[in-house]
């Protein structure tokens, strides 16, 4: 469909996830970044501990941190603040 006539959702009704584990400095900054942008928009957010989930490790443990976007991959190790910000308001 043309983006022309794509119906906008309300970020609100979106959720992030951020797919983590302990120590890691790579997902501390990717976390920085979802706070900023999820509070800015209002959208929901969690995170999730890769070392507690055994089919997220078998899942993700190449790719930490991962962020999904309503449970879809959106990106994985560096947050671009930009293109999360589009990807909850397009």
């Amino acid at each position: 469909m043309s983006p022309l006539f794509r119906r906008k959702s309300d970020p609100r009704d979106r959720l992030v996830t951020l797919v983590r584990k302990p120590g890691c400095h790579l997902c501390d900054d990717a976390q920085a970044v979802i706070e900023k942008v999820c509070g800015e928009l209002g959208v929901t957010w969690e995170r999730k501990d890769i070392t507690e989930d055994q089919s997220l490790h078998d899942r993700y443990w190449e790719q930490i941190p991962v962020v999904l976007i309503d449970g879809e991959q959106h990106t994985f190790w560096r947050v671009n603040e930009e293109r999360l910000r589009r990807a909850l308001t397009d």
